[in-house]
């Protein structure tokens, strides 16, 4: 005869538990951690990128890969939360894989890491669907917020590309200061912060997508910008999509 399986918890005078003794017991689980991959030609990048994340408890490497195609196989395989690409990179540009990625595994957020802050890439990585844009100058504390940022589905942009720009709207370009945003210009730059195309922006606030449109043109003008992306850096310096 087996003995039986005496639980944490209340219980009788012969030391089993009853229904509901373990109802008081607080039981700890712990977090997730966010799964990483890792894509650059360069070993010792790849290496440095490693020991930085392996000191944060959070964060967890599952993959390496030196090449485009070896990194989507690697995506394919482990599914990771976040992808790291660095572009360029040999045999497959980090933009196409980006793309690829987007297309096969849309839950992997990709952050694109780029040896420049250049605002045109920006906007090629992002209308490409990139979740995040690193520079290669960019500290180890900056890393660990885009990683965690963009694995809960959020944007996140170097505050290299970002910061310049942000001067440049608030000081208007020499023009005088920028004109102040309605609340449901805000509301819209809110949820294009946060990664939304024009139909999801049209149902998230229950308007139509040609209003939409209305309203991210006429936030383009009081800002002085002219691209969708510049709107979306705005927005999340800002702190709108917070």
């Amino acid at each position: 005869m087996l003995n039986p399986i005496r639980l944490p918890g209340k219980q009788d005078s012969q030391g089993f538990n009853y229904p509901g003794a373990i109802h008081n017991q607080r039981i700890n689980f712990a977090a997730p951690k966010i799964r990483v991959l890792v894509a650059d030609d360069h070993a010792l990048v790849r290496g440095g990128i490693r020991a930085l994340i392996e000191r944060l408890p959070e964060l967890q490497i599952v993959a390496e890969a030196s090449d485009g195609p070896e990194a989507l196989r690697l995506i394919g395989q482990h599914q990771p939360d976040v992808a790291l690409i660095k572009t360029p990179l040999s045999r497959l540009n980090g933009v196409e894989v980006v793309v690829q990625v987007r297309m096969e595994w849309p839950r992997v957020h990709v952050i694109v890491l780029s040896a420049h802050a250049d605002v045109n890439f920006l906007r090629q990585a992002q209308s490409c669907g990139a979740a995040g844009y690193l520079t290669m100058n960019d500290s180890a504390s900056e890393l660990e917020l885009a990683i965690k940022t963009v694995a809960f589905g959020k944007t996140h942009i170097s505050s290299s590309v970002t910061d310049p720009l942000v001067n440049f709207v608030r000081c208007g370009a020499g023009d005088g200061p920028k004109k102040a945003l309605t609340p449901r210009q805000r509301e819209v730059l809110a949820q294009l912060s946060l990664g939304g195309s024009d139909q999801a922006i049209s149902q998230q606030l229950g308007i139509s997508k040609r209003t939409v449109r209305y309203h991210l043109q006429n936030i383009y003008s009081k800002l002085g910008i002219t691209h969708r992306s510049e709107a979306i850096v705005w927005a999340v310096r800002a702190g709108l999509g917070e």
